[in-house]
């Protein structure tokens, strides 16, 4: 099971200033080639004892500040990002052949942006929000469905949600950001952007080995 990549080269010179945006430029490149769900991201954190977990999310929204991600807090990422704030980010574009590694550190997004960003999701997802205390044991499916079906009752179509307590967003303030680009012969091309520290500005460009 073994894939040749024939993709055209990634030089340094081909890269934007920073990681927003070429991640930008990336991006575009993701969703115009029709990939599925091109803001898909496997997002990988470690409870205090540094054990790990990885689970697939949206990134629901990006630009200078971040990359953010919208969850319950009570979740089992929620709950490991409160204890351990590190964090990695993995865009998988499999079919371009590019990949884009985030790391960094997780701040929660002031409430007024999280009601906003809950506003536009569809009225069946916010009710969603509410139906399921994400990650922890629940008795049978009938039971989340019944859950579901009386928060339905409670808000119809129309009226609105109110935002969860425990629901909010994630920004993951990046640290460093890789761009890999498959090449021939196992030879990819891997550029990473690395933060210059607090009062330097900036970020360095370093090549690694692939």
């Amino acid at each position: 099971m073994r894939e040749h990549y024939r993709a055209a080269g990634f030089d340094e010179a081909d890269l934007a200033d920073d990681p927003f945006g070429q991640f930008t430029r990336w991006f575009e490149d993701a969703v115009g080639s029709g990939l599925f769900e091109p803001n898909a991201m496997v997002v990988s954190t470690a409870d205090a004892r540094g054990r790990p977990s990885s689970r697939t999310v949206l990134m629901k929204s990006f630009d200078e500040r971040g990359f953010v991600f919208y969850t319950n807090y009570g979740s089992r990422k929620g709950r490991e990002l409160g204890e351990n704030p590190h964090v990695s980010l993995l865009f998988p574009w499999h079919p371009i052949a590019r990949q884009v590694i985030v790391t960094g550190t997780a701040r929660r997004t002031g409430r007024d942006e999280t009601a906003a960003y809950f506003r536009t999701r569809p009225h069946g997802s916010q009710l969603g929000a509410w139906a399921s205390s994400q990650s922890t044991v629940v008795g049978s499916r009938e039971e989340l469905d019944r859950s579901y079906e009386e928060l339905a009752d409670r808000y119809p179509p129309g009226e609105q949600v109110p935002v969860p307590p425990e629901w909010g967003g994630f920004r993951v303030v990046p640290e460093a950001v890789e761009f890999w680009q498959g090449r021939e012969n196992r030879l990819h091309d891997r550029l990473r952007y690395v933060r210059l520290p607090e009062g330097d500005g900036g970020w360095r460009v370093e090549r690694l080995y692939p």
